[in-house]
C-alpha cells in the first residue's frame, strides 16, 4: 500500500470498529454534530469522500445505501476508497485545491482521516460508545485544525469553537475547539 492508502487504512479499522459496534435503535440518535443522526454522520463521511474522489477521476462504482445498513454501506465504501487510493495513478493525481496545488491523496489524508477520525468521535458519542481518541489521533486532528486556519470554520467543516473548562483534558480543549463538548 502507499502512504494515501496506509493513513486512510490507519483511520478506517477504528471508524469501522464503532460503526460495526452501534446496536440499531441508536443509528438514529442525535450526534453531537447539529441537526444530524450517527447515520447521517456515516452520510456525510461516504458522500464527500466520494464527491471529491470521483471529482478527481475516481471509480468508485454506485454508493452504497447508507440508511438501510450504515455500518454495512461504510465497509462497502471504504473498500473501495481503498482501492482506488491504493493505485499510484489515483493518489498523486495533481491539482489546484483550496489551500495551493496538492494531490488527491494529500487531501484525502489532510481532509477526510481528519474527518473520520473527529466523526468516529460523534458517532461513538451518539451510540453511547467509547468515543476515547488516541494520542496519535489527537495529534493528527490537533495537526489537522492547524493546518486549516481559518477555514475550519468555513460552512460544512467545523462549527466555532465552545470554551471548555480551564483544567479540561488535551481531548475535550481539542474537541471544544472543533465546536464539540466532550
Amino acid at each position: 500500500m502507499n502512504w494515501t492508502a496506509t493513513q486512510y487504512e490507519a483511520a478506517n479499522r477504528p471508524l469501522t470498529a464503532v460503526l460495526e459496534a452501534v446496536p440499531a435503535a441508536a443509528w438514529s440518535a442525535p450526534s453531537p454534530c447539529a441537526g444530524w443522526s450517527a447515520a447521517d454522520v456515516v452520510a456525510h463521511l461516504l458522500e464527500t469522500q466520494r464527491h471529491f474522489l470521483q471529482t478527481h477521476g475516481a471509480d468508485l462504482g454506485a454508493a452504497p445505501e447508507v440508511p438501510a445498513a450504515p455500518a454495512a454501506a461504510w465497509r462497502e465504501h471504504s473498500e473501495r476508497v481503498l482501492e482506488a487510493v491504493a493505485d499510484d495513478a489515483v493518489a498523486d493525481t495533481g491539482y489546484d485545491g483550496h489551500f495551493g496545488p496538492t494531490t488527491v491523496g494529500a487531501t484525502l489524508v489532510q481532509f477526510s482521516v481528519f474527518d473520520m477520525v473527529v466523526h468516529r468521535w460523534d458517532v461513538a458519542r451518539a451510540a453511547g460508545l467509547d468515543a476515547r481518541l488516541t494520542e496519535a489521533e489527537l495529534d493528527r486532528v490537533e495537526a489537522g485544525a492547524d493546518g486549516f486556519g481559518p477555514a475550519l470554520y468555513m460552512d460544512g467543516v467545523c462549527r466555532p469553537g465552545v470554551e471548555a473548562s480551564a483544567d479540561a483534558d488535551r481531548a475535550t480543549r481539542l474537541l471544544a475547539r472543533l465546536g464539540r463538548q466532550a
